[in-house]
C-alpha cells in the first residue's frame, strides 16, 4: 500500500509530511513571519508546548455541533483491500500543513467561521504582498490555497491550530468538494448523456446532432434547454464518501470512490452533511497531537459477514 501510495506523490511542493505535526505547524510572530525561518533549535519542546496550549481546548462532541473542514491534496486513486480481502476503488488526500488562518465571529464579521490554509507553505517571495499582510497579522506561514468552513461557536480554533489526518475517524462519511476537470466545448452526448439518432436507416450526418431544441409558436429557446457547450471546470461535490483509512505519519487520508479535479488539486474535506456521519464521537473541536505518542495507521471496521462467501450472503 506504501509503495503505491508513493508512486501517486504529486510534485515536491505537495511531499507528504514527516511527522504529525511539523515544525512549520506552530505559532508564529509577526517578526517569524517576515524573516527567513530558522530551524528550531528543539522541536520536541516546542511541540510539547504547542500541545499543552491547544489540549485545553477540548471539549466532549454534541451531534448539534459543526467541526470545521480540512484543505487536502488529491494523491490520486489506488485499489485499497480491506481485512476479509475485498478490493475497493479508493482515492488518496494528503492533508499537508493545513492550519487555522483567521477566526471569524458575529462581532466581527457578522458569521461564525474558521478561515484555514493549507496545501503546503508557500515561499513569501511568490506571495501577493496584501495577502503576506493578511498572513503575517495573523501569525501563520502562507499557504498555496485557503477556503471558509462554517463552524459552530463551540468549535471555533485559535490561528495557527494545526489540523491533521486524525480529525477524521475511521470509518466516517465526508464530503469532497473539489473543481472538476475541465473537458471544454462538448455535444449532447457527452454532456448531457443523450442517445443521439441511428446509425443507418436515413439518418444522414445527424448521428450526434440534438435534435429539436424548442416548438413552433413560440419563437425562442426555454431557458435551462439542454444544448452542447462547455463542460467541467465546475465545483463539484462527492456526498458521502467513507473513510477507510487513516494514515496520521503521513497526513494522509483514503476515501472509499473518487472525488473532482485532479492530481495535485485542491479539495475541500468535511463531515458528511446527509448521513450516519460518525461511528463514535469525534476529536471535537479537532484532533491534537501528541508528540510523545506514537499513532498507528487505522483501517475502517469492516463487516461481520464475509462479502466474499455466497453462503452468508445468500442465505
Amino acid at each position: 500500500m506504501r509503495g503505491v501510495l508513493r508512486s501517486l506523490r504529486p510534485p515536491a511542493l505537495l511531499s507528504l509530511p514527516s511527522r504529525s505535526i511539523c515544525a512549520t505547524s506552530t505559532l508564529l510572530s509577526e517578526a517569524e513571519v517576515a524573516a527567513p525561518r530558522a530551524a528550531p533549535t528543539s522541536a520536541s519542546e516546542e511541540d510539547t508546548e504547542l500541545y499543552k496550549k491547544l489540549s485545553t481546548l477540548t471539549k466532549p462532541y454534541e451531534r448539534h455541533f459543526r467541526r470545521t473542514g480540512l484543505i487536502g491534496v488529491k494523491a490520486g486513486m489506488l485499489p485499497y483491500f480491506d481485512e476479509w480481502g475485498e478490493r475497493h476503488a479508493a482515492t488518496a488526500i494528503i492533508l499537508d500543513t493545513c492550519e487555522v488562518v483567521q477566526v471569524k465571529t458575529e462581532e466581527t464579521d457578522g458569521y461564525v467561521a474558521l478561515q484555514v490554509g493549507g496545501g503546503g507553505n508557500r515561499k513569501i517571495k511568490k506571495v501577493h504582498f496584501s495577502q503576506l499582510g493578511h498572513y503575517k497579522q495573523q501569525g501563520v506561514r502562507p499557504k498555496y490555497h485557503m477556503t471558509e468552513f462554517r463552524v459552530s461557536k463551540e468549535a471555533l480554533l485559535p490561528p495557527g491550530t494545526p489540523l491533521l489526518a486524525k480529525h477524521f475517524l475511521p470509518g466516517q462519511f465526508v464530503d469532497v468538494q473539489g473543481t472538476a476537470k475541465g473537458k471544454g466545448f462538448q455535444g449532447v452526448m457527452k454532456r448531457w448523456g443523450f442517445a443521439g439518432f441511428p446509425a443507418s436507416h436515413g439518418a444522414s450526418k445527424s448521428h450526434r446532432s440534438a435534435g429539436s431544441i424548442g416548438i413552433t409558436g413560440v419563437g425562442r429557446v426555454f431557458k435551462g434547454k439542454k444544448m452542447a457547450g462547455r463542460m467541467g471546470g465546475k465545483k463539484a461535490t462527492m456526498d458521502g464518501l467513507r473513510v477507510l483509512r487513516v494514515d496520521p505519519e503521513k497526513n494522509v487520508i483514503i476515501v472509499k470512490g473518487c472525488v473532482p479535479g485532479p492530481k495535485g488539486g485542491f479539495l475541500r474535506v468535511t463531515d458528511a452533511r446527509s448521513r450516519p456521519r460518525f461511528p463514535n464521537d469525534p476529536p471535537f473541536p479537532t484532533f491534537f497531537s501528541n508528540p510523545e505518542e506514537s499513532y498507528d495507521v487505522e483501517d475502517a471496521p469492516v463487516s461481520a459477514r464475509d462479502p466474499l462467501s455466497f453462503e452468508e450472503r445468500y442465505h
